[in-house]
């Protein structure tokens, strides 16, 4: 039966705005891409990343452009080499499996091979900006269980200091987004270990991590920005500790699947982390992180309003998807 392929683009407003040391942003803009087969349809949402080059309008056309070849006959398995890792590839290789799903009548967990899938507690991200802002962002979610703090280069000891002492019971880790240079690597590192930090994400720039190699790590370091596809592992392993598996970096599901296996087999310790999107872009993710060391799947809680139905969260504890959402 011939596969319909349809392309949409919505935008999410942000809860008080969002800060890393990139810049700002007040609406979360995803794309969904919608698979429609006789009676059955899948969806798949992803955030395109100027970061990455991507902008709204080019993923759409990325999309589009595979109508012709959906209707053809291009499924799954061919997406994976008729379109580079990326946003666009995300959200049709998510919607091909909520597709899938839907046709067999079995969770899509089922079919990747996925175990009983189960709750998880994810991080909850706190916005960069001041030492004083951030503490009281801090304040108000100190009950949480695990925290996620957006840094920025310069200033950031200040920062962790007043983090930690809003919140002394919450566990800490730490995203620099790329804002560090290797002067500051020494004392930003000291003040994460003084305030009990876990974890540091991607401190410097990814063209520049090469420097990590002969640097102290003594708190375990997660590659964001340089990790991409299971391809990337090789470079990586002596340069990080960890990594961040993002669907819209790995180009879906089923990528991310495979990196996710790779990178246990080399011992990194797994992050699954996203971008600002809706609970339709979080739910594929939950499978990939069953059994991850840390999970950071927050994004709608960031939001002022979410996808109805979406997932389920009581505080920081995440329910799987329900079908009605996805899978």
């Amino acid at each position: 039966m011939t596969v319909e392929l349809a392309v949409a683009t919505d935008s999410w407003p942000i809860e008080g705005g969002f800060t890393i040391a990139r810049g700002s942003r007040t609406h979360a803009h995803v794309v969904v891409a919608t698979l429609t087969s006789g009676p059955h349809g899948g969806r798949g949402e992803c955030v395109p990343y100027a970061r990455y080059g991507e902008t709204v309008a080019g993923v759409m056309d990325e999309i589009a452009r595979l109508a012709p070849e959906i209707a053809h006959g291009l499924d799954r398995e061919s997406l994976q080499l008729a379109m580079p890792a990326g946003a666009a590839r995300n959200a049709l290789d998510c919607a091909f499996w909520d597709l899938a799903a839907k046709q067999a009548g079995v969770p899509a967990a089922q079919l990747a091979g996925v175990s009983a899938m189960t709750a998880m507690t994810t991080a909850f991200t706190i916005s960069l900006g001041t030492p004083e802002k951030m503490a009281e962002d801090t304040a108000r979610a100190r009950t949480r269980p695990l925290l996620k703090i957006k840094l920025g280069g310069q200033g950031d000891d200040a920062r962790i200091a007043a983090v930690r002492a809003a919140a002394p019971d919450a566990r800490l880790i730490v995203d620099a987004n790329e804002a560090w240079t290797e002067d500051l690597f020494a004392r930003n590192m000291a003040a994460c270990l003084a305030a009990g930090v876990e974890l540091i994400e991607q401190p410097l720039p990814a063209d520049a991590d090469g420097a990590l190699a002969t640097l102290a790590r003594p708190i375990p370091v997660c590659a964001d920005e340089s990790l991409h596809t299971a391809a990337d592992l090789e470079r990586l392993a002596p340069l990080y500790d960890a990594v961040n598996i993002k669907l819209d970096k790995t180009g879906g599901l089923t990528e991310a699947l495979v990196l996710a296996r790779a990178a246990r087999r080399m011992n990194f310790k797994v992050m699954v982390g996203c971008m600002l999107g809706t609970s339709l872009a979080m739910a594929p993710a939950t499978l990939v992180a069953q059994g991850a060391d840390y999970v950071d799947l927050d994004a709608p809680l960031l939001l002022t309003r979410d996808r109805e139905p979406g997932l389920v969260f009581e505080g920081s504890t995440l329910h799987p998807p329900r079908p009605a959402l996805w899978g």
